[in-house]
């Protein structure tokens, strides 16, 4: 909870208690227990809003296949890595000429004649 353990947390309660002292801490606590109420209020409204806005279709997205967090570039790293030169990875879906660019890269150099190979997508 904001960066603050159980001993701090701890500190801070004592330290209020001392500087609120005991006629105030009551009156201090429910304003405190009424505002976390009006916050818990507004967020619930704010989700029926937004599922309002969204309409139905919106209710059955697995929103945890877009957390970032689930990545692991390692595993993206070897996997981009353990490809066959040239073939591309089936979920790009791209053409082939990037592929016959990066097959002419490997090799280093281009035979007498031969131009070099032009990407659209990258200019």
């Amino acid at each position: 909870m904001f960066g603050i353990d159980a001993e701090k947390l701890f500190v801070l309660l004592i330290i209020g208690v001392l500087v609120l002292g005991p006629d105030k801490l009551p009156e201090y606590a429910a304003k405190l227990a009424t505002l976390i109420r009006e916050v818990r209020r507004m967020a619930a409204g704010a989700q029926e809003q937004l599922r309002e806005e969204l309409g139905p279709g919106f209710e059955d997205v697995d929103w945890n296949r877009f957390d970032p967090r689930q990545y692991d570039p390692r595993r993206i790293i070897r996997d981009a890595l353990t490809d066959e030169p040239g073939s591309e990875p089936s979920s790009l879906g791209r053409s082939s000429a990037p592929a016959a660019a990066s097959r002419t890269a490997a090799a280093g150099r281009l035979d007498a004649g031969q131009q070099a190979p032009f990407d659209s997508e990258a200019t």
